[in-house]
């Protein structure tokens, strides 16, 4: 089983870090390429705008922000979805990266909750 491991796109890379995926629909807001030093962008993993304005990193949100978060993964069936299982297929450890500032409540910890429970 691959290791996933999650992480802001702003903290330096690291050798550790295995295969970087950024999982965030619009691009880090001061960030070069050549800072996050990105293998792949998978924008299309990333939640709606729709879901993503509604729930606003809103703490009493969260719960309804993964369940709904869960179902257009389900639902949408996105080819990026498929590329990314290809990266966990092929690499020990996969780095989820994201911009939100918050660590504890955000798309990738939802979408690395999904995977690990072999949702996909």
């Amino acid at each position: 089983m691959t290791d996933i491991r999650l992480k802001r796109v702003y903290d330096d890379p690291a050798r550790s870090d295995g295969l970087r995926v950024l999982v965030d629909r619009v691009w880090p807001r001061g960030l070069s390429k050549e800072k996050a030093g990105l293998d792949h962008w998978f924008k299309d993993l990333a939640p709606s705008t729709e879901l993503r304005k509604w729930y606003g990193h809103d703490p009493d949100r969260w719960p309804e922000f993964r369940d709904r978060y869960r179902q257009e993964l389900k639902d949408e069936d996105p080819e990026d979805l498929a590329r990314l299982k290809e990266c966990l297929e092929a690499r020990d450890r996969v780095t989820l990266l994201f911009s939100a500032k918050e660590t504890d409540r955000n798309n990738a910890v939802a979408l690395a909750e999904f995977l690990n429970n072999n949702e996909v």
